[in-house]
C-alpha cells in the first residue's frame, strides 16, 4: 500500500510467493515491485498503468497467521472506532494492528468466516 490515498487494496499470503508473483505477471499481465521485509522480500504487485493493485507475501513473520487466500482491504475512516463495531457485532479482529508508513490496517473476520481487512490512510 503505497499511497495513502488508496480506496481498495488486495493481497495474499502464501508460502512461496516469488512463484505465485509469477504466476500472476504472466495470467494478469501485472508487475511486480519487491518490497524489503527485511531477510526476503514480499511483492507489490502494480497493473499496466503501473498502479498498485494488491500485494503477494510469505508467509513469515508478521504474515505468518495470514490465511492463503485473498484478501481485500476496505478503507475506514477511523480504525479503532470500527474495529470496536467488528467485536460488538460477531466479528473477530486477526492480529493486531499494523502501519505500513503513516497508515494503519487490521484484518478481521467477519460474522460468516470470511477474511477482509480495515485500512485507515493517514
Amino acid at each position: 500500500m503505497s499511497e495513502n490515498s488508496i480506496s481498495s487494496w488486495c493481497d495474499i499470503t502464501v508460502e512461496d510467493a516469488t512463484s505465485l508473483k509469477n504466476f500472476y505477471v504472466k495470467v494478469m499481465g501485472w508487475t511486480a515491485e519487491a518490497f524489503n521485509m527485511g531477510d526476503y522480500e514480499d511483492y507489490i504487485m502494480k497493473d499496466a498503468q503501473g498502479n498498485a493493485i494488491g500485494g503477494i507475501c510469505h508467509a513469515k513473520g508478521s504474515n505468518k497467521s495470514m490465511p492463503a487466500s485473498w484478501i481485500q482491504y476496505f478503507t475506514v475512516a477511523d480504525l479503532a472506532e470500527s474495529l470496536k463495531h467488528v467485536v460488538a457485532n460477531g466479528g473477530e479482529q486477526i492480529g493486531d494492528i499494523r502501519s505500513h508508513g503513516d497508515a494503519q490496517f487490521c484484518v478481521i473476520k467477519d460474522p460468516s468466516g470470511a477474511f477482509s481487512a480495515l485500512y485507515q490512510a493517514s
